[in-house]
């Protein structure tokens, strides 16, 4: 088999590799390979876990990673059931989202046959120069976008966050003081005085 043969043969088993790959986004900076292979594992199994690193953003933003199940099918429900239902990883305020992963999520992702890929300096006067300066400014703005809505949307978890862990308090609050007065025969005591048939503790 001669390299053209080859490199098509081996883009071919990498396009049947992205089609049972899922992209999911949304995991608290804790979520490990282990936990992804745990709660995704209840799909059918899991080949492989790769996280995609942020090179660009503070370290506790959300992180994202691509899911490798054994076929299609297994992919297909995971996007299908997490797209349908709240799936929480890591006890994290915001569910976990899933979508097909694309060609271009894979860093690793062989070069397409047939297609070269030519770099070159560009002059001043060259009419593609400011086509270059214009999509470079493009990218540093949609760079500082990007930014600002993950600092807003740390912002709104934090105060999710924040507001669950007050309202479990009250609830642990409110079961203690229920679970004190059976024990402590204040409720059959209450249940007698007014003669009511009092609860079973």
């Amino acid at each position: 088999m001669d390299s053209t043969s080859t490199a098509v043969a081996d883009y071919a088993a990498f396009l049947e590799k992205v089609k049972r790959t899922v992209y999911v986004d949304n995991l608290s900076p804790q979520v490990t390979e282990s936990v992804m292979r745990t709660a995704l594992g209840q799909f059918g199994t899991v080949k492989n876990v790769q996280f995609i690193p942020n090179y660009t953003g503070p370290k506790n933003i959300p992180c994202c990673a691509l899911v490798e199940m054994e076929c299609l099918r297994q992919a297909e429900a995971v996007v299908s059931e997490i797209t349908q239902f709240p799936f929480m990883m890591s006890g994290m305020p915001r569910p976990a989202r899933a979508f097909r992963a694309e060609v271009e999520m894979f860093d690793d992702r062989p070069i397409k046959p047939g297609r070269r890929i030519q770099c070159r300096w560009v002059d001043r006067k060259d009419p593609d120069f400011e086509v270059a300066s214009k999509i470079k400014r493009l990218v540093r703005k949609h760079a500082a976008e990007d930014l600002f809505l993950l600092q807003q949307q740390l912002a709104q978890e934090e105060k999710l966050a924040k507001q669950q862990e007050e309202t479990l308090k009250a609830n642990y609050k409110k079961f203690t003081i229920i679970d004190n007065v059976v024990s402590d025969g204040t409720a059959p005591g209450l249940a007698k005085f007014y003669n009511m048939k009092a609860f079973d503790s």
